[in-house]
């Protein structure tokens, strides 16, 4: 992808590694007890299918700084996970 133009949030380097790890995150929670159906498990989740819903987002507004607000709002839900 090195020298691609980007048109379009999945060209995003970070936001594709997000959905890795989202995937992953969702792979090791189907091991968890039931009994951490809505704890843990919910919590993990969603903060990591936060992190690239958030780069998306971001990358959809047309104004800089709410980009940049987006994409803190995905390094927080990182800091969460």
């Amino acid at each position: 992808m090195t020298g691609s133009k980007i048109c379009s949030y999945q060209d995003l380097k970070v936001w594709q590694e997000g959905m890795n790890l989202a995937e992953a995150c969702y792979q090791l929670t189907i091991a968890f007890p039931k009994y951490e159906l809505y704890g843990m498990t919910s919590q993990i989740r969603r903060s990591a299918t936060s992190v690239p819903a958030n780069i998306a987002e971001g990358y959809g507004r047309e104004y800089r700084p709410e980009y940049i607000k987006f994409l803190r709002i995905a390094q927080g839900s990182l800091k969460e996970l």
